[in-house]
């Protein structure tokens, strides 16, 4: 019925509550998840899940907010790539919001960064999964670098503006909303849900991370994308059950994965 197409369950707080979270979702007919990568260090707990339940899918990347960490080389994402149950590359993109005194010409590496995932998507024929915050000009720049070789992929968690979504679409891209949809101040990014077609649109959790009302500042859960679609029902004036087939065919178009009839357990 729903896909949760961007969640992070390889984190501490699902350790230990991974059969409770897997029942919520088969109670609010949440099918089928994404498990998004955010270091190559964690990878291999982000591919394991993928590997134990058969309808959570992986992704292989690093964030661009990851400093410290193991920097991803073209090889290093192609060769995880091939792995059973690897859809996508990234969670990658620009995040401009935490410069602190650097300049944006010191984030040069997150867009040379960024640029390996992207010739990893291109080389892989997998789509990118865009993080993109204060930082939408220079995403947009470095996409359309890629010239004939055009990628693809969604814009995640989308909070940007009615210009960006456009310019988005221009390029082939996917826009998935979260819970913020919900949030009371979310009003202009409502205005955005409103104008982007069914047939483009994705939804999510971002889980843990974001959860929609009524359960906003407490950890969020798959199960919640349910909630992501009610909102875009009404936003859409369709009713739920439409929301969940096309987004789910998106994603399935998206990420090349079967449709699906059944309900996790």
């Amino acid at each position: 019925m729903f896909v949760d197409s961007h969640c992070h369950l390889n984190f501490p707080q699902y350790a230990e509550q991974m059969d409770q979270v897997r029942a919520e979702m088969a109670q609010a007919r949440v099918d089928r998840a994404l498990c998004i990568s955010t270091t190559l260090e964690e990878f291999p707990q982000v591919h394991a899940l993928a590997m134990r339940f058969d309808n959570f899918w992986a992704t292989v990347g690093v964030h661009p907010d990851n400093e410290g960490v193991q920097e991803p080389t073209l090889a290093d994402l192609v060769e995880r790539s091939r792995l059973p149950r690897v859809v996508g590359i990234g969670e990658t993109g620009l995040d401009y919001y935490r410069l602190g005194e650097r300049s944006v010409a010191d984030m040069h590496w997150q867009r040379e960064r960024f640029r390996t995932h992207i010739q990893a998507g291109l080389d892989t024929d997998l789509p990118l999964i865009i993080h993109t915050r204060q930082a939408s000009d220079d995403t947009l720049s470095i996409l359309r670098e890629s010239g004939q070789h055009k990628s693809r992929g969604v814009f995640h968690c989308f909070t940007e503006s009615m210009a960006v979504a456009r310019a988005a679409l221009d390029l082939g891209f996917y826009i998935s909303f979260s819970g913020i949809l919900t949030f009371k101040n979310a009003g202009e990014l409502r205005d955005v849900a409103r104008f982007v077609p069914l047939d483009r649109c994705l939804i999510e959790t971002d889980s843990p991370y974001l959860a929609p009302a009524p359960h906003r500042g407490k950890t969020n859960s798959p199960a919640y994308v349910a909630l992501v679609a009610q909102q875009v029902s009404e936003l859409k004036g369709v009713n739920t059950e439409e929301i969940g087939r096309v987004t789910s065919l998106n994603f399935e178009q998206l990420f090349a994965i079967p449709p699906t009839t059944q309900v996790v357990s």
